[in-house]
């Protein structure tokens, strides 16, 4: 299970910490991602991090303002997004990788000012 949180409303410039609780597998053993969805686009991936080395990657238009982490003690992974923009607005997912599981509800990120 996938448990997304920390969406806001908030004004440009800004910053929000969403999380990602998960339960019901090893999560040390996968690859952890962020996705986003904005209305009438497809989702699209916005950063990953591996599941050993912690390695991250991410979408060119978050690189520099966006920072996924994850706690394999607290099993959670975290994106800790600044500077946001209008273009940031998106309901936000987190999945692990390969076999991904069926996606939560996502947390709501809106930037506006």
């Amino acid at each position: 299970q996938l448990v997304e949180s920390g969406g806001d409303l908030v004004q440009p410039g800004g910053s929000l910490r969403l999380s990602c609780a998960v339960s019901g597998f090893t999560f040390k053993s996968y690859t952890m991602n962020w996705y986003r969805q904005a209305p009438g686009k497809e989702r699209e991936l916005v950063a990953s991090i591996s599941r050993i080395t912690g390695n991250t990657n991410y979408a060119d238009s978050v690189k520099g303002r966006f920072t996924i982490s994850r706690d394999n003690a607290e099993i959670t992974m975290y994106l800790q997004m600044n500077s946001l923009k209008p273009e940031d607005t998106a309901v936000y997912y987190c999945n692990r990788s390969p076999a991904p599981l069926r996606w939560g509800q996502g947390t709501q990120v809106t930037v506006s000012s």
